[in-house]
């Protein structure tokens, strides 16, 4: 009796050894959830699985039952999204997006739309210049923030509701803990940090912003990583989380 199969079409995030010439793969569906596969010789010269199941490449399978995890059986790139692989600067930036999706998603837990929203932002990446692939990196991780239920406030207070001015030049008191600015009168309640209102205006902009406007909006690289620096404090302080990519893409110089 054959084993049944499925066909998926799936994003894939990371790949881990598994024995002498197989890869676990991780996915991302269609519907926003994680999944994992293994490769079966995937490691072996000349595989097939070796180009297909690259990282950022886009892929229809075909996947079995297996004892543990399912077996790939078939595997045909859609799209590769090779330039993120093969150049240095490219693949910096867009790397927190995989991390990002691999440590947030979760099996069987449907995301709408954030499939969509990855592909879209990776397609960018391959078209933009280089000093614009910062900003829609930065630009996927506040609108994943807000996909997965951890919006920033920045023009309300987090406490009272009031309205925070945001004009640049001036700096605002915000809370990381309580997850966003907080205006004068409730500041002395509330754990904050000074920080530019500026970083407030690009990330309100970046998350009202399609990738293909913020690629057209030419950010200036400082906006870009203040917004990066944003994110990595925001991981850490809601999803505890450590990105070891975005402290790359943050300490590296490439930029």
């Amino acid at each position: 009796m054959a084993t049944p199969t499925k066909s998926c079409r799936v994003l894939v995030v990371r790949k881990t050894k598994l024995r002498e010439t197989d890869l676990i793969i991780t996915f991302l569906h269609e519907d926003g959830s994680l999944g994992q596969a293994v490769a079966r010789g995937a490691r072996k010269p000349g595989n097939t699985f070796a180009s297909r199941l690259e990282y950022f490449c886009l892929a229809d399978v075909l996947i079995a039952k297996g004892r543990g995890l399912p077996i790939v059986t078939e595997a045909r790139c859609v799209n590769a999204h090779a330039r993120l692989r093969e150049d240095v600067l490219f693949n910096a930036a867009s790397s927190p997006i995989l991390d990002a999706l691999a440590k947030c998603g979760q099996p069987d837990l449907p995301v709408p739309r954030l499939f969509d929203m990855a592909c879209a932002a990776l397609d960018e990446l391959c078209a933009c210049q280089e000093d614009d692939a910062p900003a829609i990196c930065a630009a996927f991780l506040v609108k994943l923030f807000a996909m997965l239920g951890f919006r920033p406030r920045v023009s309300t207070c987090v406490s009272c509701g009031a309205q925070v001015p945001l004009e640049h030049g001036a700096w605002r008191d915000f809370s990381f803990v309580e997850g966003g600015a907080v205006c004068i009168d409730c500041r002395s309640h509330v754990q904050t940090q000074r920080i530019e209102a500026t970083t407030l205006l690009w990330v309100q902009t970046l998350l009202g912003q399609p990738f293909a406007r913020v690629r057209d909006s030419h950010v200036p690289l400082q906006a870009s990583f203040a917004v990066l620096h944003f994110a990595h404090q925001w991981f850490r302080e809601h999803m505890g989380l450590n990105l070891k990519s975005l402290n790359f893409l943050l300490t590296s110089g490439l930029f």
